[in-house]
């Protein structure tokens, strides 16, 4: 997962403010106590960060993979 895809999973789950929100003040345990903005800065993967916040969220797991990407093109 790219950060761009990242980005656009996290709109399309929580919407642009909340999304943004969560990313700047939900503390994820399994980094070490940062939040999503932090954890990005510290070089973490976004396809980590974006599974801990789902689990963080209770976004069900059919939800997490592929979310972020462009449908495919016919």
């Amino acid at each position: 997962m790219r950060l761009s895809e990242f980005r656009r999973a996290v709109a399309e789950e929580f919407g642009e403010g909340y999304g943004s929100t969560l990313l700047r003040d939900l503390v994820l345990v399994e980094f070490g106590d940062h939040t999503a903005e932090q954890a990005l800065a510290a070089g973490q993967p976004p396809r980590e960060v974006w599974i801990a916040l789902c689990k963080a969220t209770d976004v069900p797991p059919n939800r997490w993979y592929g979310a972020g990407r462009q449908p495919a093109k016919s």
